[in-house]
């Protein structure tokens, strides 16, 4: 997430969006203090005794006071309610440190080290009911040749992450997933 802010700052991502603002279920989060430290606006929704429902309904309160054009997941670890992804579909960008056709879910830098894998994939996708199973947008070989514990394999694939978030980012907010988007959106009247 830092690299993102910072590419909005200077970088790839400058002019081309505003960032509303930082958002985070844990106080305790990195990405809020990096955010801060770099003068964003942050936010604390607190997933704490709350279900999917409940939760969904505390974030779409705060979302409303910054009203985002797009929201960006990065290092956000609670899967979203349904009425989050409804109002926001086609709309809410993830990350994932595994190709989604072969693992979705929790840690896939650990996935890829048991499963003692010679490359893995960073695949940026839109956000569905699923868990990493909405549309890609853009999928990135990472090659894990001489990589073999867990954090040999997340040291090379966030170096992906980090350029390639932001690149997608910009290709997003420059037209060039527009069709995928709204063939996204569509399919939902469909259902």
């Amino acid at each position: 997430m830092e690299a993102i802010l910072r590419e909005t700052q200077s970088g790839i991502l400058e002019g081309q969006c505003t960032i509303c603002g930082v958002l985070s279920n844990r106080e305790d989060a990195l990405g809020i203090k990096r955010a801060q430290a770099l003068g964003f606006p942050t936010r604390i929704v607190s997933s704490k005794g709350h279900d999917s429902t409940a939760y969904g309904q505390k974030l779409l309160t705060a979302l409303s006071d910054w009203t985002p054009d797009v929201i960006v997941l990065a290092g956000f670890m609670r899967i979203l309610s349904r009425d989050v992804i409804a109002a926001y579909r086609g709309r809410i960008v993830n990350i994932h440190p595994a190709d989604t056709a072969a693992y979705q879910g929790p840690d896939g830098y650990g996935w890829a080290a048991s499963n003692k894998l010679t490359e893995t994939s960073i695949t940026v996708h839109l956000v569905d009911e699923g868990v990493d199973t909405g549309p890609v947008l853009h999928q990135e070989p990472v090659s894990l040749e001489g990589a073999f514990t867990r954090e040999d394999i997340a040291e090379r694939g966030l170096q992906v992450e980090h350029a390639l978030y932001s690149r997608c980012l910009a290709q997003l907010f420059a037209g060039h997933y527009d069709a995928v988007i709204t063939s996204f959106q569509l399919q939902r009247g469909r259902e």
